[in-house]
């Protein structure tokens, strides 16, 4: 699954077309090199988010098309 739609269904962040500017903008890393909107998410990938201040790591456990809101926090593991 592309890195935007993923970052989409997992609720990281709210719409595809923001997640689509984040990886234009270079803030969104995989396995510590930066990517683009297009990258191919795999489960164990680990992905870093920076919203200006806030850094954020998260691991990549599901890639799945369609998840509820309960369900989307089980797709990452938050990573300190």
């Amino acid at each position: 699954m592309r890195l935007d739609k993923w970052l989409k269904v997992s609720r990281l962040i709210k719409r595809r077309t923001v997640a689509n500017e984040a990886c234009d903008n270079e803030r969104i890393t995989a396995n510590g090199r930066v990517v683009k909107a297009s990258y191919d998410v795999k489960p164990g990938d680990r992905l870093e988010l920076r919203f200006g201040e806030r850094t954020v790591k998260v691991e990549v456990l599901v890639v799945a098309d369609n998840v509820g809101k309960a369900d989307a926090a089980a797709m990452y593991k938050e990573i300190l």
